[in-house]
């Protein structure tokens, strides 16, 4: 278990000094991660599907979004945006038919010394206080019986999967108003239509976007579930 790191209130300074050189460093590191061609060359990971009724839920980490330099700079004070959109992808199609959001404001509080987490997904905004990075990882960078579309959104018989976006402090702040906007979508209405905002074709949105956009992103795809 990750304990925090534990600051005397007068180091804040030096720390957020030490922070902010991370913050200008963290953008280099950024595109890492090569832009897929397709959704079918995203790199692989295992989600858990499964039924709530007729609701499709998934499980499935996205740890390794969060490097150790990241992990330093959770306990630096200054926050750390987590922002995860999961489409879902019909096979053979390059236009997302639903999404599901879910994002983490994290601060770590220096007097205090706890992770003060906002999280915002289906169901809303709340806020968490946290003890240490394995419980923020646990709480912002895994999604558990995350509601995905009703079945109504997915066509029987044929393969659907998931094409993964996250991205660690994302420039846009429209992009992150969207996203919070979206969670508020009644019950189940994640279907995506084309006047909809965070919509877009799978290039426009995991290609051309690949770069300048947020200190780190990290894409992936899950195995197909059929409805």
């Amino acid at each position: 278990m990750n304990a925090p790191l534990r600051f005397a209130p007068f180091r804040f300074m030096g720390v957020a000094i030490l922070a902010l050189v991370m913050g200008v460093m963290l953008p280099g590191r950024a595109a890492a991660q090569e832009a897929p061609a397709t959704s079918a060359s995203l790199p692989a990971r295992q989600a858990n599907f499964a039924w709530d009724k007729t609701r499709l839920i998934a499980s499935f980490s996205y740890r390794d979004a969060i490097d150790a330099p990241l992990t330093q700079k959770l306990s630096s004070g200054l926050p750390t945006i987590i922002a995860m959109r999961a489409y879902v992808m019909r096979q053979g199609e390059d236009t997302p038919v639903a999404l599901a959001v879910q994002s983490c404001r994290v601060v770590f509080d220096l007097w205090e010394e706890v992770y003060r987490v906002t999280i915002t997904s289906r169901g809303g905004v709340r806020d968490q206080p946290v003890l240490n990075v394995e419980g923020v990882l646990r709480q912002c960078a895994e999604a558990r019986d995350l509601p995905i579309a009703d079945k109504s959104y997915l066509r029987a018989g044929t393969p659907h999967f998931l094409a993964v976006r996250v991205d660690i402090n994302p420039f846009s702040q429209e992009m992150l108003d969207q996203m919070r906007t979206w969670v508020q979508r009644p019950t189940g209405s994640t279907g995506i239509g084309p006047s909809d905002a965070l919509f877009g074709s799978f290039v426009s949105l995991f290609v051309k976007s690949m770069r300048g956009t947020s200190d780190r992103t990290l894409n992936f795809r899950t195995q197909t579930v059929v409805p």
